[in-house]
């Protein structure tokens, strides 16, 4: 079936349609509907799972998320928006992708463990400054629940109250996880960066290097 043929049958047109039409179109065998839908979220889901985890693994949880949607679309009630959902999924996939590496038996409290405890560094950003790899480190050594709060905001420019439907979260809890999360990261770059000028010059400019950061993960995709 060609693409036109599909937005006939769906009544959409691929170019403009909302997300929620795309998902009911994809969740009814919409192909075209799904691949419309990947290419929107594709690059802000690879950049999630980018700092969390590396090579292959990474392809791999980039395309269990998508796949997730679809099992999980009685979820999927519209009001929050499709991007909300997709991060939700994203979320519970990069979860339980540890907790299976941890076997039946293992538990894991992400308010606790960080992801430098639990893989490899991946790879980072091509060239990146010495400010921005100081920045991606010291995510990587804060608890997993806090480092996702605080990428969603700066990487995903997410109000509170959608990090929160995100995470599965009171706004207050979010709120709590972000006062948390930064005081763990300055604690983390001072004891990373090579000089306290280096470590101002991270936490005065972090909106900055987290969009450039943002820009050079998408790059490097």
């Amino acid at each position: 079936m060609q693409p036109d043929e599909c937005a006939g049958r769906y009544g959409y047109d691929a170019a403009v349609s909302d997300d929620a039409s795309l998902f009911t179109a994809w969740c009814a065998g919409d192909r075209v509907a799904g691949a419309t839908l990947f290419d929107r979220h594709y690059e802000a889901i690879a950049r999630f799972f980018a700092n969390k985890a590396s090579g292959p693994a990474a392809d791999d949880l980039v395309q269990a998320t998508f796949l997730g949607c679809v099992e999980a679309r009685a979820r999927f009630r519209g009001a929050a928006g499709f991007r909300t959902f997709v991060f939700s999924v994203a979320r519970n996939v990069l979860f339980n992708h540890y907790r299976a590496q941890r076997g039946p038996s293992g538990r894991i409290d992400f308010g606790e463990v960080s992801i430098g405890d639990l893989a490899d560094s991946p790879s980072q950003v091509i060239h990146a400054r010495q400010e921005q790899q100081l920045l991606l480190e010291a995510l990587r050594r804060i608890p997993l629940e806090c480092q996702v709060v605080l990428e969603l905001l700066y990487w995903e420019r997410m109000p509170v109250v959608e990090i929160a439907a995100c995470v599965d979260a009171p706004v207050g809890t979010v709120k709590t996880r972000l006062r948390r999360g930064r005081l763990q990261l300055e604690s983390q770059m001072r004891q990373l960066a090579q000089s306290p000028a280096l470590v101002q010059s991270t936490l005065g400019g972090l909106e900055t290097w987290a969009a450039q950061i943002h820009a050079g993960i998408a790059k490097d995709q």
